[in-house]
């Protein structure tokens, strides 16, 4: 890696924007716009002014960033300072020449020649790399480009941590130290812009591996992943179908709802809901539609997300938004224009140690011995909420989330440990049979604090275990 210069200037080139887009960019234009313009408060002279800590929380990025008027709820901000940074429109943050302009100051520099030239120039490169959005006028012009909730931002923050311009520790987020390489997959060939897209690898450094050993070298083939799929061989034509036919639902204009049938592990039957596909994703052992929509076996008309293994699903049936089986809620989602998108799933995966990201968090506090820690835990990624917790911070965290008699118990036992162990925390997600494995693999060399019903549970499963192996 290249160390980083004194500031991070870089034009909006549009190579750089499709890189920081990942994907598409006529999709993702305003939020590749968007990391470019983080980029340059992070890393740039534009952030001097910021007084912005070399690491900070979203809450000091948003009062730095914005006037004080500005929302502090979950809201999408409404127009209520000129001079606030979400009041700029997309055009003005490309084509304004002062970062720190006002909109009402941007507004009277639209008419000068250099401000037109410039546009008229991001046009006609967008429409050279066949990445013209047919609404471009309206994105540059009529659009807020930080106009956003804070959800939505801290999305962005997520998307910088996976393309390796941030790191972030608990709740805080730290600068790095060299810039991350640009991926070496994006050139130009023949005036079009060509992007190997690998941005569904979620491990940017696996990215990174892939991007740069995905070819053959003199002929041999140096790169292999192997992962865990538990999908039977005779179910691969069916995964292979909806993938098919979940590919043809995202290309249309109008995503329609569907009607699943699934055979489901967790009930022991066959159920019929009614989703929204969002996105597939593989997770451990196999690929899962994410959908939102009817929550299976609830008869309360609540939405929400579920997971759908696509080997266990029977059959797929498009509907219209129309149609009597689609919720009355899910319809109104639809009516809104508030359906979730992938990028939600993301999001709340990052928070969040596990697949099952629409179960509630909890705190996780665990044990391992020094040995164990030395050899397989310390120095290792396991989520971005899995920190080291100090010896003396343990006894706040149990008091903090245990009252009464199970406060003193899980007390006395954790005094009776060596206070050479290691204790690690993290919010996982309630249930989650991912995270559940993953323990399960370390036993007998991790204990389970808290949450008290998890380590009853794993009570529970080492008291079979050793009824197992009795003679």
């Amino acid at each position: 890696m290249e160390t980083v210069n004194p500031f991070w200037n870089e034009p909006p080139r549009v190579e750089l924007l499709q890189w920081l887009a990942r994907g598409d960019l006529k999709q993702r234009l305003l939020q590749a716009v968007r990391l470019w313009v983080w980029l340059h408060f992070l890393y740039g002279e534009a952030g001097i002014k910021l007084n912005l800590p070399e690491n900070f929380t979203y809450p000091e990025w948003r009062d730095a960033f914005f006037t004080t008027t500005h929302t502090k709820e979950e809201e999408i901000p409404p127009l209520h300072d000129p001079k606030c940074r979400c009041a700029k429109t997309v055009a003005a943050w490309l084509f304004g020449s002062d970062f720190n302009l006002t909109q009402s100051k941007w507004k009277g520099e639209l008419g000068k020649p250099e401000v037109r030239e410039k546009e008229r120039s991001f046009e006609q490169s967008l429409r050279e790399h066949h990445l013209l959005p047919d609404n471009l006028k309206e994105l540059l012009h009529d659009t807020r480009l930080f106009g956003l909730t804070r959800r939505s931002l801290y999305g962005d923050l997520q998307v910088l941590i996976e393309i390796g311009w941030l790191k972030r520790q608990g709740n805080r987020y730290y600068r790095v130290s060299k810039y991350p390489p640009t991926p070496s997959s994006i050139q130009k060939t023949d005036s079009r812009l060509v992007a190997y897209n690998l941005d569904f690898l979620t491990q940017p450094d696996l990215a990174a591996i892939a991007d740069n050993l995905s070819v053959r070298l003199n002929g041999q083939q140096r790169f292999f992943i192997h992962l865990e799929y538990v999908i039977p061989p005779d179910s691969i034509d069916r995964v292979e179908e909806w993938q098919a036919q979940l590919r043809e639902l995202w290309q249309k204009e109008v995503i329609p709802p569907i009607l699943l049938t699934y055979e489901s592990a967790v009930w022991q039957t066959t159920l019929s809901v009614v989703v929204y596909p969002i996105c597939i994703y593989y997770y451990q052992r196999g690929p899962y539609l994410c959908g939102f929509g009817e929550i299976p076996q609830d008869e309360s008309g609540k939405l929400d997300f579920r997971n759908y293994r696509l080997d266990r699903i029977q059959n797929s049936l498009p509907l219209s938004w129309e149609d009597s089986q689609v919720p009355v809620a899910l319809k109104r989602r639809y009516q809104r224009n508030t359906l979730p998108t992938p990028d939600d799933i993301q999001l709340a995966i990052a928070e969040v140690w596990g697949f099952d990201y629409y179960q509630p968090a909890q705190l996780l506090l665990l044990r391992f011995d020094r040995e164990w820690d030395n050899r397989y835990i310390r120095n290792t990624m396991r989520h971005a909420t899995f920190a080291r917790v100090a010896y003396q911070e343990v006894e706040r965290l149990i008091r903090q989330n245990l009252k009464g008699e199970q406060q003193q118990k899980i007390l006395n036992i954790w005094r009776k440990r060596s206070p050479q162990d290691a204790y690690y925390q993290a919010q996982y997600r309630q249930g989650d049979p991912n995270v559940m494995q993953r323990l399960r693999a370390w036993r007998p060399n991790v204990e389970i604090l808290l949450p008290v019903e998890l380590r009853e549970q794993a009570t529970r499963e080492v008291e079979q275990e050793w009824k197992n192996y009795e003679e």
